[in-house]
């Protein structure tokens, strides 16, 4: 009989508040629940398998940061998108990746953008694969890499402050294009121009993609199309 153990997973040590809080963030920055949409006590509770206090625990420091709102008559729902919230959001997010880009390049360190091309490949498979979810991962993926291989702390520091609207709106974009290995493609030309130590080429790429991220999702406002439940 053969003593070697037998495999087991890990377990999950975090209390029960900040496991139901975890829950709740990732649903809203997914995007599974939208902007606008109600946090009913009962029904999540019910989903959770929780007690409601863990969740108005929960609704507490989600709402420190920004990510839901009480509402009267209507109790706590997701906090909805303003466009002069995107507005600022995108403006920023471009200032913060040419600025880590612009690292990048100065380094020049062949390994940077190997790590970006092995994110672009693992993008393209769940694209071609459907996996939408696993897409708007490996986008953020890409995205943050590009803060931490500025190797700058107090850009990453800036960066973890506006990380969750990023990561909210980047999903909710996702979502509207029908063609998710186009998402994974949108990235090439951007890892092309920092290979190659172009740096007026990759601003103007980063700030095009950044920008039209932006304007499809200030276009839903536009056409009254805003997210909804």
């Amino acid at each position: 009989m053969s003593s070697k153990a037998a495999p087991l997973s890990q377990i999950d040590n975090k209390p029960l508040r900040a496991r139901v809080l975890d829950s709740l963030r990732e649903a809203i920055v997914a995007g599974d629940l939208k902007p606008g949409q109600p946090l009913l006590e009962n029904e999540l509770a019910a989903q959770l398998g929780v007690s409601r206090a863990p969740l108005r625990e929960a609704f507490q420091i989600l709402s420190h940061e920004g990510l839901v709102e009480t509402v009267a008559y209507r109790g706590t729902v997701v906090r909805k998108l303003t466009k002069q919230d995107i507005e600022e959001l995108y403006s920023l997010r471009c200032v913060f990746e040419q600025f880590a880009i612009r690292r990048i390049i100065a380094a020049n360190n062949p390994l940077d953008v190997a790590l970006l091309r092995e994110l672009f490949d693992a993008m393209l498979l769940a694209a071609e694969s459907g996996d939408l979810k696993q897409v708007n991962l490996i986008d953020r993926q890409f995205h943050d890499t590009l803060i931490e291989l500025s190797r700058h702390q107090l850009l990453h520091q800036a960066w973890s402050m506006v990380t969750l609207r990023v990561r909210q709106v980047m999903a909710l974009r996702n979502r509207r294009n029908s063609v998710l290995t186009q998402i994974a493609y949108n990235h090439v030309p951007i890892i092309e121009a920092i290979e190659a130590g172009d740096e007026a080429r990759a601003m103007f790429l980063i700030q095009e993609h950044v920008v039209s991220a932006r304007d499809l999702i200030v276009e839903m406002w536009d056409n009254g199309d805003e997210p909804t439940p």
